[in-house]
């Protein structure tokens, strides 16, 4: 018997779609171009919130926001089914100057998210003057969730096939009648694109407006006897992310590159000037890794029906926030299959012609 949906995909996005149709009763497969879990979502940072909110279009804040509120019992929910803790922790994110504390302070306010303004060397030994402290923002340890997800979706009873990359799509009478891989042909009754930064290759002809391409992100990490501080700082476009172990991770960067995620010393070097600029002192990072982000315009992904081929869908381009927003487009991806009303239901996220 065929399996209802065929996901192209392994990520945080391609696993949390399994993870939710299953749940609805699915039968599910889940095809992967290499190992499970081992791009974006495993390169990036995992904190469960947009740098600046207030930078990006209510289309983005809207799915980060509803996602940011259902993480907490989801981890909980997963690590109990599991056995692994995602780790996820509300760590708050502190910002620090220089940056717009009355367009955060009045964002903050008028959607309902905690922040007030602190002393730095109350929280951070070393730093000076104020930042402004967002209590609520949490963080997950990316290659935890990752390892969860893919262990609920087995014991689900879904299907995972790892190194089968897609080749092409066999389309007749505006259905997807199976796909060509690596490992030879693979079919279902519904198709679901969640390739991240390959979506839009991957379909080729068929990704109409669709405009997903990759983005560079480099990251380094630093360990510590003991967690430097608590909260998640951010400065800029650069972020310190502390985890219960005293690792740190310190990223990153936006290049355009293409499908090379491959690292470089200039990187490196830009990086480690930002982190000296605050804290002279820091050790040698022990890694230093890139990953593909999926990019999008305004960062507001495709989720939703194809236009033209009935039986096929995306949940495709997040750009920085494939992990944050994977739980609420999960949801809003099963209210369109399934016909039902959903409180995010909108067209910006459609898939474009």
């Amino acid at each position: 018997m065929l399996p209802d949906f065929l996901i192209i995909g392994g990520g945080a996005v391609g696993l949390s779609n399994a993870q939710a149709l299953l749940r609805a009763g699915y039968k599910v497969t889940l095809a992967e171009r290499g190992t499970t879990g081992q791009e974006a979502s495993w390169a990036g940072g995992g904190i469960l919130s947009p740098l600046c909110s207030w930078d990006y279009s209510e289309a983005v804040t809207r799915l980060t926001q509803c996602s940011m509120g259902m993480f907490e019992a989801a981890m909980s929910s997963l690590q109990d089914a599991t056995g692994i803790d995602p780790e996820y922790i509300k760590s708050g994110m502190l910002l620090l100057p220089p940056f717009q504390n009355e367009r955060a302070i009045t964002w903050c306010a008028s959607h309902q998210v905690a922040s007030r303004e602190i002393t730095l060397s109350d929280a951070v030994p070393g730093l000076t003057g104020s930042g402004l402290l967002m209590p609520d923002i949490a963080q997950v340890r990316n290659p935890r969730l990752l390892q969860a997800l893919r262990r609920h979706v087995q014991k689900l009873g879904g299907v995972i096939l790892e190194n089968h990359e897609v080749h092409s799509f066999e389309i007749e009478n505006y259905q997807v009648t199976g796909l060509q891989t690596t490992q030879g042909r693979l079919c279902a009754n519904n198709y679901l694109v969640t390739a991240g930064a390959w979506s839009k290759v991957l379909l080729g002809e068929y990704a109409l407006g669709m405009d997903v391409h990759p983005v560079r992100g480099q990251i380094l990490l630093f360990k510590f006897d003991i967690p430097p501080f608590g909260h998640i700082l951010l400065q800029d476009s650069l972020y310190f992310i502390p985890r219960r172990d005293g690792h740190v991770l310190v990223g990153s960067t936006l290049e355009e590159t293409g499908f090379d995620k491959s690292t470089t010393e200039e990187a490196k070097t830009m990086l480690l000037q930002r982190i000296a600029a605050l804290f002279p002192n820091w050790p040698s990072p022990v890694k230093h890794w890139a990953g593909l982000r999926p990019a999008s315009p305004g960062n507001v992904p495709t989720i939703g029906r194809h236009p033209n081929i009935t039986n096929l869908y995306a949940n495709c381009g997040h750009f920085r926030y494939g992990v944050t927003m994977s739980v609420a487009c999960a949801g809003l991806l099963l209210a369109e299959i399934e016909g039902h009303p959903h409180p995010l239901m909108t067209d910006e996220y459609r898939w474009s012609v």
